[in-house]
């Protein structure tokens, strides 16, 4: 459901203004918007769906890649962590028959009425990729966007793998893509404050700034992250995201040790074959 973004807002004179006020907004009470929600890794960035979705809307370039997989599939296809349905979406407009699935509520409720208003025919399922059970098998299974590092230890694992080999049909495909980890990341100053997101308040008219603290729990290979919500010179929240790092050669393993082989890998989604240099890790399977 999620992934870092570049700053790309266009509004630098509001940010450096406010690191100006930050010693002032810091001392300033400050009231909470967002709603209380986690995911089962203890991520709190998805509660208020209409500002994940404002956020997401700026994320297209995974787009051509899973509309060419679906198509290529010629079945019925599955998301994975379909999060307000940027994909699923856009693929059922497509005439792609997809199934979105979610454990967020808010998500899903913001999906199904993205669908009711743009006429899209898609059944949106409300439940954990862990220990999913749908009663169809799919030619194409996918969870995009980094969703993947959201199951952090080996038996979710597993029992993810498990579901997706379940509902795969013959011959059918299995897609994901994660983070390629950078060890700059690993050694972040844990106070530093970095912007990784600008976007209008889908609310109102002012801009949302998204700042990113990060720091890397080695023993668990985790992520911890936080983001922090500014509305003009206002942060108005405060959100935990821990995201699991896959680093390229144990990702290979835990594929083929719960039965799935790598047919492609590759380091974008313009399809460059995967180095080191490579931002992403995105792998076409099918089962071994």
């Amino acid at each position: 459901m999620v992934g870092a973004r570049p700053f790309s807002c266009g509004t630098i004179i509001k940010y450096t203004l406010r690191i100006a006020d930050r010693a002032r907004a810091a001392t300033t009470p400050k009231k909470q918007f967002m709603p209380e929600h986690k995911i089962p890794d203890g991520s709190e960035v998805y509660g208020d769906a209409v500002l994940y979705d404002a956020e997401d809307k700026q994320s297209q370039d995974d787009l051509p890649f899973y509309l060419a997989a679906a198509r290529r599939a010629r079945g019925p296809v599955l998301e994975l962590a379909c999060g307000t349905g940027r994909l699923t979406l856009a693929l059922a407009r497509a005439g792609i028959d997809i199934t979105g699935l979610d454990i967020s509520a808010p998500m899903l409720a913001l999906a199904k009425k993205k669908a009711g208003k743009g006429g899209a025919r898609v059944a949106f399922v409300r439940g954990d990729v862990r220990s999913f059970r749908l009663k169809r098998k799919f030619k194409l299974i996918f969870i995009p966007f980094n969703s993947m590092q959201h199951l952090a230890d080996r038996v979710d694992l597993e029992n993810f793998f498990t579901s997706v080999r379940a509902h795969l049909a013959p011959g059918g495909r299995f897609i994901l893509d994660v983070f390629n980890p950078h060890p700059g990341y690993f050694v972040r100053d844990t106070e530093e404050l970095l912007p990784v997101s600008c976007y209008k308040d889908p609310r109102g008219t002012e801009q949302i700034l998204v700042e990113e603290q990060y720091s890397y729990d080695r023993a668990t290979q985790v992520s911890r992250i936080t983001w922090h919500y500014t509305r003009g010179r206002t942060r108005f929240a405060s959100r935990h995201l821990n995201m699991r790092c896959f680093f390229p050669v144990e990702l290979d393993a835990l594929l083929h040790y719960n039965g799935f082989k790598a047919l492609k890998k590759y380091g974008d989604f313009e399809r460059t074959p995967f180095d080191s240099a490579s931002p992403k890790q995105v792998i076409i399977c099918r089962k071994a």
